[in-house]
């Protein structure tokens, strides 16, 4: 802002020297050895001053957050103002003088007209029905009997509308018990009369409820689900500081480990892990599935047959961290998302439910009356609201945990889904069943696009991409690991194939070294075995656990450390 102040100097001497100091003289200032006419103003000086800038105020109007037309999700909660304010940007040259006229249909702009809409329904269903309807456009000098339509009809039912039909309807004929005489006290039926002959509906006796009772309890037996009391869920910290010094929780990752936690890049070399380092034991029955925490992998996560699902510290002490429980029955598979604050838990009480990591607080409950057998957020970051899982009616469901629906149905399996994984840039999803085959689905579309089937194929309940991105190692129940090809024509790998391990039924989960030299798997014996990936070459093999060897993981980070679980109930770390 700009402002102009006027100064009158009271000493024309002190003026002239200043004039004379002054390195460069203005046409605005007059000179004073010449008189002017108005020598009272002539010695007036103008100085131009520059106040502060303008500083909009945060909050202000021109601070709007403004409404793309095109958007289909607002992310944000605008205000009114927001929400209804002019397109900003310039217009369009092209558009003709039709095209940028005020629309609020599809076809034009539509004003309000005077008219009830109880009248304008009745002639509109008249119009539907008989044919005619009066003419909108009547008014003072035209015939108001005008009708549209066939007049004729019009003529033939005296312009009688839908609403004024006089014609009985079947039941309409049916005699009612009429007294409305108020004066008699017992007899008197007023609105409440039925109709002649009338049969109502009675109480059924004991005999007849106890048959009801009967029929009702056969069909529950038959498999008709009977509605259940929620459990508790609950959750308990078993570490004494749920922050430390610095306010951060158990789900930062530590940086004094001696490895960089948040490296993007794998190990260079791997090595064989040759000793057993630590046992976590906490759980009561057989482990399930075992899972890294996102990208750094300094916890790990285990879902029991005990119902319970519990955080372990993979550094430091290796304590228990957390324990949550809120299924019925066994927990069979679990997922965390991109972030790791939240995870998924799917269980054969029939719920998949979502928790908070941090807080073992229960967000969302999700079911479709099935057991879900395989559970898993989609990658991509824009797209952590949805997640698929594979149930025992053949069907892989994806839901949107932001309502709570299933906004996507996957039916073409021919038995149960046992495995979900997400390929080509999670572009596409890979799904294995138990009517052995494999299927290839593009995101969002329920048809396959690849169906492989082969007669020498077996079921394969676990799978695994491999860490570039361009082999499935699949865990076949013909005790053999078999490899496809995840980039275009999902084609097995007939030269790389897996043997020597038993896994007799079992969905033993195996996994990559990160640099891709090796391929570890459990059998069905407790053991643990590592190939060689070039050459398909049995490495070594040693006894891990008292029982099944469900599940067996690399660390991301470490060039030797594998986890194992088993139906033992324990979790080991090797080096």
């Amino acid at each position: 802002m700009l402002s102009l102040v006027n100064y009158a100097s009271s000493d024309d001497e002190n003026d002239s020297k200043n004039e004379e100091s002054a390195p460069h003289k203005t046409e605005d200032v007059p000179n004073p050895e010449k008189p002017s006419d108005d020598s009272e103003f002539s010695v007036k000086k103008q100085l131009q001053i520059c106040a502060a800038p303008l500083v909009i105020p945060t909050g202000s109007e021109e601070c709007a957050r403004y409404v793309d037309p095109s958007a289909s999700e607002v992310l944000f909660n605008p205000k009114y103002d927001e929400l209804f304010a002019p397109m900003v940007g310039p217009e369009n040259p092209f558009k003709t003088q039709q095209m940028q006229a005020e629309r609020n249909i599809l076809s034009g702009y539509v004003e309000p007209a005077h008219i009830s809409e109880f009248q304008f329904e009745n002639q509109r269903r008249t119009f539907n029905s008989y044919g005619y309807a009066l003419d909108p456009t009547i008014g003072e000098t035209t015939d108001p009997n005008k009708v549209v339509g066939s007049s004729q009809l019009a003529e033939e039912s005296k312009g009688k509308t839908v609403f004024e039909s006089t014609k009985l309807r079947p039941l309409d004929k049916r005699k009612r018990k009429k007294n409305n005489d108020p004066s008699d006290i017992d007899g008197f039926l007023g609105p409440w009369g039925g109709y002649e002959n009338e049969q109502r509906v009675v109480k059924p006796s004991e005999e007849e409820a106890a048959e009801l009772e009967e029929l009702v309890s056969k069909k529950n037996k038959r498999g008709k689900i009977v509605e259940e009391n929620p459990i508790e869920e609950k959750t308990t910290l078993h570490i004494k500081d749920a922050v430390d010094y610095q306010g951060r929780s158990f789900l930062h990752a530590p940086q004094d480990v001696g490895v960089n936690l948040r490296s993007d890049s794998p190990p260079e070399k791997c090595f064989l892990p040759k000793a057993h380092i630590h046992t976590w034991s906490g759980h009561t029955k057989g482990i399930a599935a075992v899972r890294w925490f996102p990208r750094t992998a300094h916890l790990l996560l285990s879902a029991s047959m005990d119902c319970r699902i519990k955080l372990w510290e993979v550094y430091n002490e290796r304590r228990l961290i957390r324990t949550y429980f809120g299924h019925r029955q066994a927990v069979r598979d679990i997922n965390f998302n991109n972030s790791g604050k939240a995870f998924l838990s799917a269980a054969y009480d029939r719920y998949i439910k979502m928790w908070d990591t941090e807080t073992g607080q229960v967000m969302s409950r999700f079911t479709s009356r099935k057991i879900p057998y395989c559970v898993k957020f989609h990658p991509d970051k824009n797209k952590q609201n949805l997640f698929v899982a594979g149930t025992s009616d053949k069907k892989i469901l994806c839901w949107d945990i932001r309502s709570g629906d299933i906004v996507q149905e996957y039916d073409r399996h021919l038995g149960a889904v046992n495995t979900i994984t997400f390929v080509d840039e999670n572009r596409r999803f890979v799904t294995t069943s138990d009517d052995k085959s494999l299927r290839v689905w593009e995101w969002d579309i329920p048809v396959d696009m690849k169906y492989i089937a082969d007669p020498t194929m077996h079921s394969m309940p676990a799978v695994t991409l491999a860490p570039n991105g361009k082999w499935l190692a699949c865990q076949s129940m013909d005790n053999k690991i078999v490899i496809f090809s995840a980039l275009n024509r999902f084609k097995m790998n007939r030269k790389k194939t897996f043997t020597g391990h038993m896994v007799a039924g079992y969905a033993c989960s195996l996994d990559f070294s990160p640099d891709m030299s090796y391929l570890v798997s459990g059998d069905a014996d407790g053991k643990c075995y590592i190939w060689d990936w070039k050459t398909t070459k049995l490495f070594k093999k040693w006894k891990a656990h008292d029982n099944v060897c469900i599940s067996a993981l690399w660390h991301p980070h470490e060039p030797s450390k594998v986890v194992t679980a088993g139906w033992d109930g324990v979790i080991k770390y090797w080096d």
